[in-house]
This record gives C-alpha cells, structure tokens and sequence, in this order.
C-alpha cells in the first residue's frame, strides 16, 4: 500500500463515486500531499506502517509551523477520512486516527448584515444596465435562499420553476434541495432572463445550448470569484462598512428566518445542514443579538452601576 498510489486512489473515490465539488477535492489534495511529504521525510513507505505516534509527530510539526488549530483540524479530518476509507476496505486491520483528538476550537459566530443593510446592498445594482439587472438577480437570490455561492452559478435554465416559485440546487454530497422563492427574487430572475440572450460583447447572443442561468458579458457562465467581486462592488457603493462576502448573504438569510420566529429545522432544510448542530450556530447570533437588544433597552439594564445603586 505505497503512500502516492492510494493517495491517489482515494482522491479518485472521493470525486467519482462521492462526488465531492473540486473545491473540496483540493483542499483534501492540498492537505493529504502534504502529510504524504512527511511520510517521505521519515521514509515511511506505506500507508499500513503509519501509527498514531506517527500521526501525533504530524500535528507537531504542524504546530511548530505555525498552523492555527482551525488549518490543523481540517487536515487531521482529511486524513482520518484516508484512514477511514482504507479500514472500511479492510485494508489496514486498525484505523490509527481513532486515539487522536481534534484540537479545541473556538467557533467565532457567522457574520451577518441587519435588514437594512440587506436593503441596501439589493438595491445597489444599477437596472438600466444589462450587469445591473443581472446583478440584482444574483443578490435577491442569495438573500432569498441563501444559496451557497458555488450553488448560485452552479445553477442551470431547467433548475428554475418560477411559475411554481422555487428553483432546484445541488448542494454538498450532491444532495438535492428544493427551495422556496420570494414573489422579489422570482420578479428580477424573470427580468433577468428577460435580458440574458444579449449579452453586451457577443455579436449574435448567446449560444443556443448555454444552460448557465447566471453568465457574464461574453455569455459564458459567471465563477464564483466574479460573483465575490461583484458584491464587493455593491457593498462599497452602498457604504456598508464591514467585510461582505457571498456566504455573508446566507448567513443573513438564516438568522433573519431565526429573528423572525422560523423553525431551527426548517432553516436547517433550506440551507441543505446534515446536521442540525451546524445549523444551531446561526441560535447564538440571535441569543447575542437579543441580550444586545435587551441591555440597550431594558431601563435596569445598568443596576449594577456601583452610582445607580446607591442614588
């Protein structure tokens, strides 16, 4: 079980038969490369020769590196899906990653826009321009689903049931999810599409087979970096002073539901979380928002001021 080839062949796995999305099959290359270079190191020629004092000499080092404990846990989790893979097969008898613990993590909570902000931002994009209306699309979308980014120019014509009001995404694992539409997203997807067949630097419209619902001026379909770049256009133009990201507007979207009275099991459904501890992350935002709320408001806020006490 020579290090490279089985490498190799789980990557292999986890793109034809997982179908994991090419960012996730180059973080896992990123990092399983990287623990193959330390095998090579201390010629460590196969995987079956690889124990747990190994594995904890790996962590070291990558500590002594200099690696946060985030960079460190997410590349412990690639190789324990290696080993995991390799013991389900039978071939190695004990899966050493078992004995090892992910380092402690202190979970910062998702960044989010208020609704006025969100406001601003959807009406940022200029509608007598061709990318305008385009871009008005992209943003309602996003707020109004909260797609994942890779979701969103992922998305073909045939995805969209606008007369039903919802639209049809691939998410992670390639698990499908139908999403509800809002009557705002479903009106600037329809001008949106209204629009798409000229796109402004083609001379005869768009290819006739094109199924991007989301392209850019030369009529090929729009990238996820197009989509950040955009949206960082809008969030300068709208003077929103804080770091605005596609994921931003998901975040926003979950805990707006949240604020709102949604169910935690239901936004759990519409942002396509496995699991519902992923999803309660976004019951912290709100809990902080509602004590942030409450010591602004509350008239006893600050009884325990040593002067309000005593006056």
């Amino acid at each position: 079980m020579e290090v490279r080839p089985t490498i190799d062949r789980f990557l292999e796995h986890l793109d034809v038969e997982r179908n994991f999305s090419g960012q996730s099959l180059r973080a896992y290359a990123t990092d399983l490369r990287q623990f193959e270079a330390f095998l090579a190191e201390r010629s460590v020629a196969s995987l079956a020769g690889v124990d747990h004092l190994a594995l904890r000499g790996w962590l070291a080092q990558m500590g002594e590196l200099g690696y946060e404990r985030r960079s460190i846990a997410r590349k412990l989790a690639s190789v324990r899906s290696l080993f995991r893979y390799l013991h389900k097969r039978g071939e190695i008898a004990d899966n050493p990653t078992k004995l090892l613990r992910t380092p402690k993590l202190n979970r910062a909570l998702p960044s989010f826009l208020d609704e006025t902000q969100v406001t601003a931002l959807l009406t940022a994009p200029d509608a007598a321009q061709w990318s305008g209306v385009r871009d008005r699309a992209i943003l309602e979308l996003l707020y109004a689903t909260g797609l994942r980014v890779s979701e969103l120019v992922g998305l073909d014509v045939n995805d969209l049931e606008l007369s039903r009001g919802s639209l049809r995404t691939m998410g992670k694992g390639r698990k499908e999810r139908i999403l509800p539409l809002l009557p705002s997203a479903i009106a600037a997807v329809n001008t949106w599409l209204s629009h798409r067949t000229h796109p402004p630097r083609t001379r005869h419209g768009i290819d006739s087979g094109l199924r991007a619902v989301f392209i850019n001026q030369r009529g090929s379909r729009l990238t996820d970096r197009s989509v950040r770049r955009l949206i960082d256009g809008y969030v300068s133009q709208a003077a929103i002073n804080c770091h605005v990201t596609p994921h931003t507007l998901r975040h926003s979207f979950a805990t707006h539901l949240l604020n709102h009275g949604a169910d935690l099991r239901d936004v759990q459904e519409l942002l396509g979380h496995a699991h519902l501890a992923t999803t309660q992350v976004y019951t912290h935002v709100t809990t902080a928002r509602m004590l942030d709320v409450y010591e602004r408001a509350h008239p006893s806020a600050g009884a325990t001021d040593p002067d309000r006490q005593s006056a």
